[in-house]
């Protein structure tokens, strides 16, 4: 299951781009493995330094104020997942022949002869949810597993532990897959595909090829949307192994090859015999939480990850009914005066955040911030009915302001013209003016967070705090 480029690392000069967490652990890794490792990062802070005093005093060596130049006899090039391709160290790389690769291909290749299978899911929206789904499933029939890769404990790490695991349940993000060309996973998903991160690849076809290099090598499934073609098409393009079958997922009745949902019940109609006239019960839609409809096609993609693997339908159902989404991923914070109030900060996007407005009738809206180059014509228009009202926020909220204007005209907007620490609790208690009874009031800002917030994280513990204080009377 794919090469193993480097048989020694010994003596090997190797330069690791970005003190980042992937860049500690890969710098660690390698120099344990007997290689002569330099360091390098454009950043000079007193954070910078005390990272660089630790890998110092560990013998690695770092170049900290200069990420351009390629130091002296490199023979490879680690790079951390968020550097562009176009960046000068890898310009200077190619230059002198010098094969530049991630973290994640640094982790497939230090694999041992026993090491894990790896079940592998991208896509511009639900990766995390998808691969904590098929690590908690995978729990519940008794795997040994982690979610691992853009989530959680670096994956260099997790792989050096090698026999402590059954099987991998592994994130990959388009960086991660663009830095891994010998990855050659035993299953993989695509969950969706949406522009985002154009200005890392450069266009929409770089991006989705990156996303489709994790099907390359696939052994047993390759497992697509059926709502989103371009997915199959990645699928149709790949590489595979003999044998490799293509498992779509849809919310509708499934046909043969597919999971989906019928009378409420998650059924599987790719993984039982006779799929042309049978189909396996795996779990009821209440046992997903949330049940909206992009989380359900979370778990039918874990669902057919995990069943690729040979996991009992039993433990599909356990492993769903366990798991609860990490924080600010449509999380319910308070109902107040018979609103709802919900929290998906995590969507950064336009797809996540039409995703989440899908889930609910009646909303009134809080978005805004960083649009990354994003437009929003099509969110407002696929979103207008269920829009109550809307609250903006953030730097780049006139785009989503003009996009209201053209195709929501109706609706009423608020604009609130602040980025200070008070404007989150400002924006709740407009939209709670906006709200009645039976309404939700979301806050999918379908924008990155970093004009007002640390990250997105931040943002949603601010909108939650917001809301207790309106819950407490006291906003």
């Amino acid at each position: 299951m794919g090469s193993r480029k480097v048989t020694s690392w010994q003596d090997k000069n190797i330069t690791v781009a970005g003190l980042g967490v992937s860049g500690l652990s890969a710098a660690r890794a390698l120099a344990g493995l007997g290689a002569r490792i330099t360091v390098v990062d454009g950043g000079d802070s007193a954070t910078h330094r005390a990272r660089a005093a630790e890998l110092e005093s560990e013998g690695i060596a770092v170049r900290l104020g200069d990420a351009d130049t390629l130091p002296d006899r490199t023979e490879l090039v680690v790079t951390s997942p968020g550097w562009k391709p176009s960046s000068p160290l890898f310009q200077a790389a190619a230059e002198a022949g010098v094969d530049v690769v991630g973290d994640v291909e640094i982790a497939w290749r230090l694999r041992g002869p026993d090491a894990p299978p790896w079940l592998a899911i991208t896509g511009t929206n639900g990766k995390t949810t998808t691969t904590r789904m098929l690590a908690s499933i995978l729990t519940a029939a008794g795997r040994r597993t982690a979610a691992v890769g853009n989530i959680g404990t670096p994956i260099v790490d997790v792989v050096l532990q090698g026999a402590a695991y059954d099987v991998l349940a592994v994130e990959l993000s388009s960086y991660q897959l663009h830095w891994a060309p010998s990855l050659r996973a035993h299953s993989a998903a695509v969950l969706n595909l949406a522009p985002d991160h154009l200005d890392w690849h450069g266009s929409m076809d770089a991006y989705a090829a990156d996303k489709g290099r994790v099907y390359e090598g696939n052994t047993v499934a390759c497992v697509y949307n059926a709502a989103d073609p371009a997915t199959e098409d990645l699928v149709r393009a790949a590489d595979v192994e003999e044998g490799c079958r293509a498992i779509g997922f849809t919310l509708g009745t499934p046909g043969p090859s597919q999971l989906g949902i019928v009378d409420g019940i998650l059924v599987d109609r790719a993984f039982v015999a006779n799929r042309q006239k049978n189909a396996q019960e795996l779990a009821e839609v209440s046992d997903v939480t949330p049940a909206a409809p992009h989380n359900l096609a979370n778990a039918l993609a874990a669902a057919a990850l995990a069943r690729a693997y040979g996991v009992e339908p039993a433990a599909v159902r356990d492993g769903l009914r366990a798991f609860r989404p990490d924080a600010h991923r449509i999380e319910h914070v308070a109902e107040v005066g018979g609103v709802t109030y919900v929290d998906d900060s995590k969507a950064t996007n336009t797809h996540a955040a039409e995703a989440s407005l899908a889930a609910y009738e009646s909303v009134v809206w809080i978005a805004g911030g960083l649009a990354k180059g994003a437009t929003f014509d099509d969110l407002v228009k696929k979103s207008a009915q269920h829009l109550r009202g809307v609250v903006l926020i953030g730097a780049d909220r006139a785009l989503i302001r003009e996009a209201l204007a053209r195709h929501a005209p109706e609706v009423p907007v608020v604009d609130l013209d602040r980025t200070d620490t008070g404007a989150m609790e400002a924006a709740v208690r407009e939209a709670a003016a906006l709200a009645s009874a039976g309404d939700t009031v979301l806050m999918a800002p379908a924008c990155a967070s970093m004009d007002m917030f640390a990250d997105y994280t931040r943002r949603g513990e601010a909108f939650a705090a917001a809301v207790r204080e309106l819950a407490d009377g006291r906003a």
